[in-house]
């Protein structure tokens, strides 16, 4: 099985700079800017609402008992939150699309 490529970060900065052509301290400000307003809406329990992209936001985990897979006792789990994405239709239909056309490709 081959390793599946990923997008990292700094590949993100990198098609920033690509695109804009700015230079790389303000392409990475942008970058964190965006992840950093995002992670900053979710912990003061707000949505986030890209069009065409998905939206993002928490869900309240309940409590439960869980197993310590070491020694097999039992641990409680407390509630959490945690976060949640949604993708767009638009994203679906792009993901789907891409998917088929490489297929037909091979």
């Amino acid at each position: 099985m081959t390793k599946q490529p990923t997008l990292t970060k700094a590949d993100l900065i990198e098609e920033v700079l690509r695109v804009t052509e700015l230079p790389r301290k303000e392409s990475e400000t942008i970058v964190e800017t965006i992840f950093e307003s995002i992670i900053d809406a979710l912990q003061k329990g707000d949505k986030i609402e890209i069009r065409g992209f998905g939206s993002f936001r928490t869900r309240q985990r309940r409590g439960r008992i869980g197993r310590n897979p070491k020694t097999g006792e039992k641990v409680e789990v407390p509630a959490k939150k945690i976060p949640f994405f949604k993708p767009s239709k638009e994203l679906k239909d792009f993901v789907n699309t891409a998917a088929t056309q490489s297929e037909a490709a091979s």
